[in-house]
């Protein structure tokens, strides 16, 4: 079970990491900047154009109820709507560069002069064209032509949330999380440097997502999965002193709510906050913003 003393214990193992300075995304919005950092957490609303996409509740059947869906959850707390044409599952129908550019750019152009607009994507024809719409944030979801993308998030000023990933796509059946027991330094090995290179080719504002969403080949068991997400959310810190914003993807873990899913990401945002996630990537808007809205009120001092 999760307990206080574990997480003094993490705490002391790793005290230097949790010290150590993150500078701020700024992320230009229709109304001012949107910073994300240290005493600015921020939300990101998720809006899914595909029906493969295993939270129904943010799957959005046609522009025009992805429209909507983005209003709602922006009037209910979310400072980023991300926006997305392909499930990340494996099993999922892949959707080509044409279709996804179509379906988003349409959408992104109904609101971006309201909110914050962020497009997960890993092809950079979508990216290109979505960026042209009024996108501002690249979630990149795939590592083909990530240079290229890189370049063109560079051009349009736009931020980036850097996904884990090894393979060249997250959705291929051999991608996994690193081996052992403590993934931790196998991630900062990972981020640091994409992170120099994203830097170099001129993209300044990055936040860093350790892929917790994703499905994952040597995660076998439901047990397993959600074991390895809670362990990266308590200890999403020891990122810091690769000195970008951290975020996460809330788990909604079927297994351990069944009908009370949509109260896991409530839970779960506990575990990240203590984490020191910086920008959470969302459907339950409303709750995860009032559980965050709890945490930062109260004291156990």
């Amino acid at each position: 079970m999760i307990s206080l003393a574990d997480l003094a214990a993490l705490h002391e193992r790793h005290a230097d990491a949790l010290a150590a300075p993150v500078t701020p995304v700024r992320v230009a919005g229709p109304r001012g900047d949107l910073v994300i950092g240290d005493g600015d957490q921020a939300l990101m609303g998720c809006v899914n154009l595909s029906r493969d996409s295993t939270y129904k509740d943010s799957v959005a059947v046609d522009v025009e109820t992805a429209v909507r869906m983005g209003r709602v959850l922006a009037a209910q707390g979310a400072h980023i709507i991300d926006v997305g044409a392909e499930s990340s599952g494996p099993h999922a129908r892949r959707v080509g560069a044409e279709e996804q550019s179509a379906v988003l750019s349409e959408v992104i152009g109904a609101l971006a002069d309201d909110v914050v607009v962020s497009v997960e994507t890993y092809h950079p024809e979508v990216v290109g064209t979505c960026l042209e719409a009024g996108a501002r944030v690249l979630n990149l979801t795939g590592r083909r032509d990530e240079e290229t993308m890189m370049r063109l998030a560079a051009e349009h000023g736009a931020a980036v949330v850097m996904c884990f990933g090894e393979e060249a796509d997250v959705r291929e059946s051999a991608a996994a999380v690193p081996a052992g027991d403590d993934a931790l330094p196998a991630l900062l090995d990972h981020f640091g440097p994409r992170l120099d290179r994203a830097h170099a080719l001129g993209v300044s504002e990055v936040v860093l997502d350790p892929g917790l969403g994703f499905t994952y080949a040597n995660l076998a068991t439901p047990a397993e999965r959600v074991g390895w997400q809670s362990r990266m959310l308590a200890q999403t810190f020891r990122l810091r002193p690769l000195g970008a914003p951290l975020c996460h993807s809330l788990p909604h873990s079927f297994d351990l709510f069944g009908a009370e899913y949509r109260k896991a990401e409530g839970f779960f945002a506990v575990l990240a906050a203590l984490g020191g996630a910086h920008l959470y990537r969302v459907h339950e808007v409303a709750h995860v913003r009032a559980v965050l809205g709890a945490m930062d009120a109260l004291t156990l001092g």
